[in-house]
Protein backbone atom coordinates (compact mmCIF):
# COMPACT_ATOMS: atom_id res chain seq x y z
CA UNK A 1 0.00 0.00 0.00
CA UNK A 2 1.26 3.72 -1.03
CA UNK A 3 0.50 6.30 0.80
CA UNK A 4 0.42 9.76 -1.38
CA UNK A 5 -0.57 12.60 0.31
CA UNK A 6 0.12 16.26 0.05
CA UNK A 7 2.16 16.79 3.36
CA UNK A 8 3.89 13.32 2.17
CA UNK A 9 4.85 15.30 -1.82
CA UNK A 10 5.95 18.42 -0.08
CA UNK A 11 8.27 16.64 2.47
CA UNK A 12 9.61 14.14 -0.35
CA UNK A 13 10.48 17.61 -2.36
CA UNK A 14 12.00 18.98 0.58
CA UNK A 15 14.11 15.93 1.60
CA UNK A 16 15.47 15.57 -2.12
CA UNK A 17 16.29 19.91 -2.08
CA UNK A 18 17.90 19.04 1.57
CA UNK A 19 19.94 15.85 0.20
CA UNK A 20 20.86 17.56 -3.20
CA UNK A 21 22.05 20.96 -1.15
CA UNK A 22 24.23 18.72 1.62
CA UNK A 23 25.50 16.65 -1.63
CA UNK A 24 26.84 20.24 -2.95
CA UNK A 25 28.50 21.31 -0.10
CA UNK A 26 30.45 18.59 0.47
CA UNK A 27 31.63 18.70 -2.98
CA UNK A 28 31.98 22.26 -2.84
CA UNK A 29 34.32 21.91 0.34
CA UNK A 30 36.43 19.09 -1.40
CA UNK A 31 36.49 21.47 -4.68
CA UNK A 32 37.38 25.13 -2.54
CA UNK A 33 34.03 26.74 -3.01
CA UNK A 34 30.65 27.41 -1.32
CA UNK A 35 28.48 25.65 -2.97
CA UNK A 36 25.36 25.55 -0.25
CA UNK A 37 22.65 26.85 -2.11
CA UNK A 38 20.74 27.61 1.06
CA UNK A 39 23.56 29.61 2.57
CA UNK A 40 23.94 31.59 -1.45
CA UNK A 41 20.39 32.11 -2.10
CA UNK A 42 18.84 32.77 1.34
CA UNK A 43 22.56 34.02 3.11
CA UNK A 44 21.71 37.62 3.37
CA UNK A 45 18.96 36.44 5.90
CA UNK A 46 20.08 33.99 8.71
CA UNK A 47 16.60 33.35 9.64
CA UNK A 48 15.35 32.47 6.32
CA UNK A 49 17.96 29.94 5.89
CA UNK A 50 17.30 28.60 9.31
CA UNK A 51 13.78 27.79 8.54
CA UNK A 52 14.32 26.52 5.55
CA UNK A 53 17.39 24.12 7.69
CA UNK A 54 14.28 23.44 9.79
CA UNK A 55 11.50 22.71 6.84
CA UNK A 56 14.01 19.96 5.96
CA UNK A 57 14.58 18.50 9.01
CA UNK A 58 10.86 18.23 9.48
CA UNK A 59 10.49 16.57 6.18
CA UNK A 60 13.05 13.97 7.62
CA UNK A 61 11.20 12.77 10.18
CA UNK A 62 7.49 13.02 8.53
CA UNK A 63 9.22 10.57 5.88
CA UNK A 64 10.60 8.56 8.64
CA UNK A 65 7.22 8.42 10.29
CA UNK A 66 5.55 7.88 7.04
CA UNK A 67 7.59 5.03 6.00
CA UNK A 68 6.63 3.14 9.42
CA UNK A 69 3.25 3.61 8.32
CA UNK A 70 3.37 3.02 4.20
CA UNK A 71 4.86 1.77 2.28
CA UNK A 72 8.27 3.47 0.97
CA UNK A 73 8.26 2.33 -2.19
Amino acid sequence: MKCKTTTGTIAYWLMFIGALNWGLTGLGYFLGGNWNIVNLIAGQWPTVENIVYLLVGISAITMLISCRKCSCA
